[in-house]
């Protein structure tokens, strides 16, 4: 049988999480797409979604190329990491991109996360996100292990039902282009809600070079 201390202390606990919780709010770092690519992100998920696959699509609106995801955290840490972000990105001019071709994770074989592809000055994204890790590293937030592979999520699949179409209306599409011109990043502020999550920019970060 459980002692009052215990019980009480385990409230205690539960009570510090939930106020936790409560004041922190859920963060990335990433760099935001202009309105032509949104645009024919939308039109490209229109065609996709003509093939009646089981899938969770990606609002457009919610479509970032992301450098740095960073959990909850407590808003009084964002104006350290926008500094520390400044400081690293001081000496980065902007730099050039296009959206380029569809695909999938794992492979059009067994499609499960349907994404859009990224060509131009890829090796300076790769800098920019290299530099975005070195900050946030700075601050204490733990070091992402995973390599970083640059794609916007179009949708992540939920069932089998017409896959062949999906991989035909993939395929189709590999030859989409827009090209577009990276000069800030944005930290954001992510906030769920039963239509989907609402973005809040924090701090812009500009590239100066």
């Amino acid at each position: 049988m459980i002692s009052y201390n215990a019980w009480a202390s385990s409230q205690r606990e539960r009570f510090s999480r939930r106020r936790r919780s409560k004041t922190q709010m859920r963060t990335f770092v990433a760099i935001p797409l202009p309105p032509q690519c949104r645009a024919l992100l939308d039109a490209i998920q229109t065609e996709l979604r003509r093939s009646a696959a089981e899938v969770r699509w990606t609002a457009i609106t919610s479509i970032h190329l992301t450098l740095k995801f960073l959990g909850e955290i407590d808003p009084a840490v964002v104006p350290r990491l926008a500094d520390a972000l400044r400081a690293e990105a001081a000496c980065d001019p902007p730099f050039s991109l296009r959206l380029h071709g569809l695909g999938s994770f794992p492979g059009l074989r067994d499609p499960r996360v349907i994404w859009c592809g990224l060509e131009g000055e890829t090796d300076r994204l790769g800098t920019l996100q290299s530099k975005v890790e070195r900050a946030c590293q700075g601050l204490g937030f733990a070091s992402e292990e995973r390599p970083f592979h640059p794609h916007l999520t179009l949708g992540r699949v939920r069932g089998k039902r017409n896959l062949h179409r999906l991989v035909e209306y993939i395929r189709i599409g590999s030859d989409l282009e827009c090209d577009f011109s990276v000069d800030h990043f944005h930290i954001y502020k992510s906030t769920l809600t039963p239509r989907g999550a609402v973005y809040d920019i924090l701090e812009k970060i500009d590239l100066h070079g």
